[in-house]
């Protein structure tokens, strides 16, 4: 027995109407964060004890602060999803529901404004 209404079993949505597409995202941003994880890691170690100057020189190849630009993202983005579940499962009141998936958002905005722009400062060489 579905416990789908007629429109839902059209557009292939379970009884929450998102709870498939967070799932997919919160997976496909998993398994996306493993190999850019493992790259920032490899230049994380590969520029241990290295002045700021090496690094700057290090961005000046396009592939790197992309890379870099990439891995932030995802892993923000990653964030917000485990914490918007984690906001939804533990906070009832309404009103602070809202108030803490406001703010997550706000601050993986925040973080990544941050980030990007250390990036492209650094990869512009300033």
């Amino acid at each position: 027995m579905l416990r789908k209404t007629p429109l839902g079993n059209v557009l292939g949505l379970g009884s929450a109407k998102a709870g498939t597409e967070h799932w997919w995202a919160q997976r496909v941003t998993a398994i996306a964060g493993i190999p850019l994880t493992v790259f920032l890691i490899g230049f994380i170690l590969a520029h241990l004890g290295a002045s700021r100057a090496e690094i700057v020189a290090s961005l000046q190849n396009p592939l790197v602060p992309i890379l870099l630009a990439l891995t932030m993202v995802n892993l923000l983005w990653h964030m917000r999803l485990g914490m918007q579940v984690v906001i939804e499962d533990y906070v009832h009141a309404p009103r602070n529901k809202f108030a803490a998936l406001l703010l997550n958002s706000f601050f993986t905005a925040a973080m990544g404004v941050a980030a990007l722009y250390a990036i492209l400062k650094m990869s512009f060489g300033l």
